[in-house]
């Protein structure tokens, strides 16, 4: 309570400038292309499977190449960030992520199982690549924003993955009706690497950004933000990887359930960027140009409910509800929505279909707070760290739920039991955060 009266006892009239959230706009928009990078194969994968071959279980298994690698190279990556800085990792990222997702069009020079392993190769090479992107985006809103404004931040990035949906989808289903699929990963390849120019001039740490007020740099330190953080890394002093802080991190009963709330919540999202389209194409009889123009209405409501989750644990925060209050409220409102998917096994209206998928993205958006949570309880001296965690647990999603929604429609030929699997993770989340997590509090290194 001492933290949330303090949080709101600093006057928004010295805020000085916004350049702060100049910098959150640049990381909005990376992080569209981010996640649009990652749906490019969710989009091309009817025409993929078509022209080379391939069944449900194998485009399982490619479109969980992302997550194998996204996975293990996500302490790598925080730690990364702890000893160089978010700038320039972020930049090597955005280079080498967008340089093998223009080379992913090169596949359909290949035939049979070579086009199959150098597809789930350079994907899973995309996934390297991209795994230090939301540790830094974490670790950016903790630099630059006071407590009492990170979740409308972290929920901004975050819905970002929704806004991919909603501006690329129909491009991309444009791109693979009229020119074919090679085109979708041609054309974001090459934007991904313009916007590096972006990146590079306006990202800057707080206290080296040439356009930050004094007031709102220390508007934003009296307020709890981490201005100091990349310091370590600018003076080389940042220590390598440290098992032991990573074992005080797993030891937390409260930050073990936002790991599994976490890979619970990722589940739901990693069901819209690969098998949704999929779903709409072969489960609902709709036309590939057709599904990307439809995939963007549950995205539209996702992008909403994301912006809406933050807005509203801010408010609560402001209104001297505790910490936790103001983060749990939209997550356990948000997953109980989240479970209204289940609901399209029992309707064969088209409408109604495409109703309850807006209305689980919806939900889905509301309670994607853990990136939010994770700057409330992330230890100052592994930030990078700590994220990278998060995003580990997290992000075991993206290898199980693709591949096990391959099986269940292999061997059920229906997606029925693919929606109770994707529903039944939003209720271990509201489990998660209800019972196990407890107060959320920043976490004391021992």
């Amino acid at each position: 309570m001492e933290q949330t009266q303090a949080i709101s006892a600093i006057a928004p009239t010295r805020l000085g400038s916004r350049t702060r959230w100049g910098v959150l706009t640049v990381l909005f928009f990376i992080t569209v292309i981010n996640y649009a990078d990652r749906a490019t194969i969710s989009i091309a994968g009817p025409a993929i499977a078509k022209e080379l071959g391939l069944n449900a279980i194998s485009m399982g298994y490619i479109f969980s190449a992302f997550g194998w690698a996204y996975v293990i190279s996500q302490l790598p990556g925080g730690w990364l960030l702890d000893k160089f800085g978010s700038k320039k990792v972020y930049a090597f990222s955005i280079f080498f992520w967008s340089l093998f997702t223009l080379m992913t069009g090169s596949v359909g020079f290949f035939a049979g199982a070579t086009a199959f392993v150098v597809l789930f190769a350079l994907r899973f090479m995309v996934g390297a690549a991209e795994a230090p992107s939301f540790p830094a985006n974490s670790r950016i809103v903790a630099a630059w924003f006071p407590a009492n404004e990170r979740g409308t931040a972290s929920a901004i990035f975050n819905s970002a993955q929704y806004a991919a949906t909603v501006i690329f989808a129909p491009l991309m289903g444009w791109l693979v009706h009229s020119f074919g699929w090679h085109y979708v990963f041609s054309v974001m390849g090459v934007l991904g690497i313009s916007f590096l120019f972006v990146w590079n001039k306006f990202v800057w740490a707080p206290k080296q950004h040439p356009n930050l007020s004094s007031s709102e740099l220390n508007y934003i330190a009296e307020g709890g933000g981490l201005v100091n953080l990349d310091q370590g890394a600018k003076d080389g002093k940042t220590e390598g990887p440290n098992l032991h802080y990573i074992k005080q991190l797993l030891k937390s009963r409260m930050l073990v359930g936002i790991y599994v709330a976490q890979y619970c919540i990722n589940a739901i999202t990693y069901f819209f960027i690969t098998w949704f389209p999929v779903y709409l194409v072969q489960a609902r009889g709709m036309s590939i140009l057709k599904a990307g123009f439809v995939a963007s209405v549950p995205a539209v409501c996702g992008f909403i409910g994301g912006i809406l989750g933050g807005v509203l644990s801010d408010w609560l925060l402001r209104k001297n509800c505790s910490l936790s209050v103001a983060r749990k409220v939209p997550i356990v409102v948000g997953m109980l929505l989240s479970m209204s998917i289940v609901i399209c096994n029992y309707t064969d209206s088209e409408t109604l279909v495409v109703a309850f998928m807006a209305l689980a993205f919806f939900g889905k958006g509301l309670g994607a707070l853990g990136w939010a949570v994770n700057s409330d309880t992330a230890p100052k001296q592994i930030a990078g760290l700590s994220g990278g965690l998060l995003n580990t647990c997290g992000n075991l999603s993206s290898i199980t739920t693709p591949i096990a929604i391959g099986y269940i429609i292999n061997d059920t030929g229906s997606f029925n039991g693919a929606l109770v699997y994707v529903g039944l993770h939003a209720a271990v989340a509201i489990v998660c955060y209800l019972f196990v997590v407890g107060e959320i509090k920043r976490v004391e290194l021992k």
